[in-house]
């Protein structure tokens, strides 16, 4: 169950509009030091901010959407006990044309 308790922190606005964001705000958004925030100003003021990972290009492909839905399908495979062990590579895409 997710907590979904509201919980306030504060921060000092320093010189050149420079905030040190509280430890657990930076948990929560999972970032570190090098990482983007992107804030979101709604027309009733309220700002919302996300924090933002910046992925090398040379690893975008991992993170493509319907490459994490294949992560995501694989792992539930694996979790439900359903795979098979080869003795050899040859064996495997045997096995492999037989789905086909």
């Amino acid at each position: 169950m997710k907590d979904t308790k509201k919980r306030r922190r504060r921060s000092v606005m320093r010189r050149k509009n420079q905030l040190t964001l509280p430890r657990e705000v930076t948990e929560a958004l999972h970032i570190r030091e090098g990482d983007e925030v992107e804030f979101e100003i709604g027309e009733d003021g309220q700002v919302v901010l996300r924090g933002m990972t910046v992925v090398p290009a040379d690893q975008a492909w991992f993170w493509d959407r319907e490459w994490q839905q294949g992560e995501r399908e694989a792992s539930e495979q694996i979790a439900a006990g359903r795979t098979e062990e080869f003795e050899d590579a040859e064996s495997m895409f045997d096995a492999l044309e037989q789905e086909r």
